[in-house]
This record gives structure tokens, C-alpha cells and sequence, in this order.
């Protein structure tokens, strides 16, 4: 049996798990992210605890095709290094020289979305489609994108940039430095700022009993809850915000004309309060242009071992 191991380095922690070539996660590992260290030091700790997990298994190496990565950030994944991780504050991580050192693995990374893509894309709900668009929507806005069942990173590893593709000129700021990005409109930070705001705007708003009237308790659930007891508020920023991510999506629609794309983090939780105004708005605009074919829009299945079972499917060639 072929096994892989793959490690999703996330801003608190890193989880990692070996992982069979049919998708199956046999065992788990996680280390903490310690503030104080560098990410030199970090990755270091990540090797040896590697190390101590293949012993505690008892796995060979030869057994094991190779160590696969995602992490956040600027990823140099020809050269294994991670240039730049803005969470992490890691600059020039040569993550992969370091891990194949200690471990004697043969070591793959990528981005952290490239990696959750490429696992739906394999196992999830991706699995019957050759071209696979994943849109992550957390605190920001993250994109991978698979076509002929391989990982498209573009020139350096920089691309993929989903959530940076820009939805009104001189629009809202985004972290990135730009304006108008699809991030600082359909992210989930962008739908529970535009809440508060309509709910300051509207004191009589049901949404302000379900917080208990604290809206610091705001969340990316509290308007689609409010929503369907009837809050008109909540439709109406649900409508704004499913126009912002529907428009997003009409344009990778026509970039890309994928099989299928996949939304997952906390907002794509909500399943069909999401998606079937999110397809309705889509089939309205013809899927970005007349006479071409639809795309599937749905839910993300692997949940938060995308990136895991992803990272580890860096060697694996299923389609």
C-alpha cells in the first residue's frame, strides 16, 4: 500500500497524518506553533516530531513515497521554500532542504489552498472533475485552482491569487494594499463587518437579540440564522454578500470554465442557505456568458482535512 504523509501548517498549529493513496488518513500527528521561535526552528521541531511519529508507527521509509506541505503564504515550490508567510511572520524557509535532512523523505510543498484544492480534487467533492476551482472563505479569501487533475501555481508558485482579483475599482481596501479585491467583499471577516454595519444602521434587527445584543458576538452564522426566522436586515446584507461572491465566481466562470467549484471555511457551512442562492444568481448571469456549459458550485467534503489529505496527494497522480 502506498502511503504519503502530508502536514498542514495552519497559524496556531500544525496537523499532520499519513495518508493512503486512496484518500484514507491511518494515523494523526499535531505540534503547536510556538510565537517565539523562527520558522527555522520550527521546522526543525516539525522534522523530529516526523521522525518520532513514523518510529511510534512503525513505518519505513521506504514504505513512504514522500512528505508533502502546504502552508500559507508566498511559496516558492520549485525550490521548497517559503518565501514570505504573513501569519506565520516566516521569511526564507528552505522548509524543504530541512525536512529532507532530518528525515530522509522526499519533501513537496505548496500553498495551503493549493494543497485543500488538490485534495477535493482528488477525494472530495472535486473527485468525478478533471478542472477544479477551490475558493476558501475565512478570514480572507484563498483560491487553488486544478487543471488535468494537476495544481496550476503559476510563474514562481505566486499565482492562484483568487481572492485578489478585483471586483470594483478604487473599492474597498484589502490587506494585500490593493483596492476592490473579491477578499474585502466575500470573505468572511468582509460579510461579519457588513452585518455589524446594518445592524448599527437598524437597532430593531433580529439579529441584535441573537447576539444578545453584544455585536462583538457577531459571526459568519448570525445573518443566515437571522435570515431564516425572517429578518429582512439579514436578507438584505445576505443578498449583498451572495452578489459580491456570485460576481467573483462568474468570473473564474469564464476564465476558467471549470467542472465544477468548490467553496469551503466557515462560510460554506451553511450548505444550501448558501448555495442555492449563490447557483440561483449564477444561472441568472448564464454561468459568466451565454452558450457555454454550467458549472457545478457546491461544498467543500473533506472539511479541515483538505489540506492534509491535499499535501499528502502531492504524490499521488489519480487523474
Amino acid at each position: 500500500m502506498m502511503i504519503s504523509l502530508g502536514v498542514d501548517i495552519g497559524g496556531t498549529s500544525i496537523k499532520g497524518a499519513s495518508v493512503s493513496e486512496e484518500g484514507q488518513i491511518k494515523a494523526r500527528f499535531s505540534l503547536p506553533i510556538i510565537a517565539q521561535e523562527t520558522g527555522k526552528e520550527t521546522v526543525e521541531r516539525l522534522g523530529n516530531k516526523i521522525l518520532s511519529f513514523i518510529n511510534e508507527n512503525k513505518m519505513q521509509n521506504n514504505e513512504i513515497v514522500g512528505l508533502g506541505i502546504g502552508c500559507p503564504g508566498a511559496i516558492d515550490s520549485e525550490n521548497g521554500v517559503i518565501d514570505y508567510s504573513n501569519n506565520l511572520k516566516w521569511s526564507d524557509v528552505p522548509i524543504k532542504e530541512i525536512l529532507e535532512k532530518i528525515t530522509g523523505l522526499k519533501v513537496k510543498i505548496t500553498n495551503d489552498a493549493n494543497a485543500a484544492a488538490l485534495g477535493e480534487a482528488y477525494f472530495g467533492a472535486g473527485k468525478e472533475a478533471s478542472s477544479v476551482i477551490l475558493l476558501t472563505l475565512g478570514t480572507g479569501v484563498g483560491g487553488g485552482i486544478i487543471i488535468n487533475g494537476k495544481v496550476y501555481e503559476g510563474n514562481q508558485g505566486k499565482g492562484a491569487e483568487l481572492g485578489h482579483t478585483i471586483i470594483e475599482i478604487n473599492g474597498r481596501p484589502c490587506t494585500c494594499g490593493r483596492k476592490g479585491c473579491l477578499e474585502a467583499y466575500a470573505s468572511a471577516t468582509a460579510l461579519i463587518s457588513d452585518t455589524k454595519e446594518i445592524m448599527k444602521k437598524n437597532p430593531d434587527s433580529l439579529m441584535w437579540k441573537l447576539v444578545n445584543y453584544d455585536i462583538d458576538l457577531v459571526n459568519g452564522k448570525t445573518p443566515f440564522t437571522a435570515k431564516l426566522q425572517g429578518d429582512t436586515y439579514a436578507n438584505e446584507v445576505i443578498n449583498q454578500y451572495i452578489n459580491y461572491l456570485g460576481e467573483g465566481i462568474l468570473n473564474f466562470c469564464n476564465i476558467f470554465r471549470p467542472e465544477i467549484i468548490v467553496l469551503s471555511g466557515g462560510i460554506a457551512q451553511q450548505g444550501k442557505d448558501l448555495l442555492d442562492p449563490l447557483i440561483s444568481y449564477c444561472e441568472k448571469n448564464d454561468y459568466g456568458f451565454k452558450g457555454t456549459p454550467k458549472v457545478k458550485i457546491t461544498a467543500a467534503k473533506l472539511g479541515y482535512d483538505s489540506g492534509i489529505i491535499g499535501s499528502a496527494s502531492l504524490f499521488f497522480n489519480n487523474k
